[in-house]
């Protein structure tokens, strides 16, 4: 079966609203998010408002679509070397992951920080971004899931008084997992980008010179502490 071609009117929708956010990444990285203005991407383009609005209704949308866009990215890219990495253990499919992570963040520094820098003022992002917010916090207790499916896990410590809330975040998240194990993949997801967001937003300035290798030791020491050892 072959696929129907896009009409010319699907066409141009698809290459305006591609144009539009583009506009808008580049004042994202001059302006920031807060002052992201319909108006000033529309007279970038040479469109009138009303045109604009046809495509984002409001600068909340048109903020969401880049937020989607961005988690889109960067989960794309942790798939991308989760699949370049088969045949490695776990551990190092792991740190192939939050490498790859780390490597879109650093090359798209302001989309990192629409996602995981300062709310924008007066934006709640709506449940549309979730599915997409999860992607390498998904690849990640894949890996998990893999490697307690396969060569095993080394089950990390659960203090009692935390045990109610590992049992609830796993049936939540990963019911086929430990709980331990699942407490142990919240606190990585949150390290992990915690050791991006220093680097991209300039708190390793002066503190750490070979950030690529000390990337790299904490990622495996996360690793280590989900308890992935091989």
């Amino acid at each position: 079966m072959t696929s129907t071609p896009l009409g010319a009117r699907a066409r141009a929708r698809i290459e305006v609203t591609a144009a539009i956010k583009d506009e808008a990444r580049r004042q994202l990285a001059e302006e920031g998010a807060a002052k992201l203005s319909l108006r000033a991407v529309a007279r970038e383009l040479g469109l009138a408002s009303s045109a604009l609005y046809r495509y984002f209704p409001s600068r909340d949308d048109l903020l969401t679509a880049l937020i989607i866009d961005a988690y889109d990215a960067i989960g794309a890219a942790a798939e991308a070397a989760r699949d370049a990495a088969v045949g490695e253990g776990p551990a190092r499919r792991w740190t192939s992951v939050c490498e790859a992570a780390r490597g879109w963040a650093l090359a798209h520094p302001h989309e990192y920080a629409l996602i995981y820098g300062s709310p924008v003022p007066g934006y709640t992002a709506p449940q549309d971004t979730v599915r997409a917010a999860a992607r390498v916090g998904q690849v990640l207790i894949g890996i998990a899931r893999e490697a307690h499916q396969g060569r095993g896990l080394a089950l990390p410590v659960l203090p009692d008084e935390l045990r109610p809330e590992a049992n609830r975040m796993a049936a939540d998240l990963a019911p086929d997992l430990p709980p331990q194990v699942v407490a142990a993949l919240v606190a990585a997801w949150a390290e992990l980008f915690g050791l991006i967001g220093f680097e991209v937003f300039g708190q390793f300035n002066r503190v750490v010179e070979d950030r690529a290798a000390f990337f790299r030791h904490a990622a495996g020491r996360l690793a280590r502490e989900v308890g992935l050892e091989h």
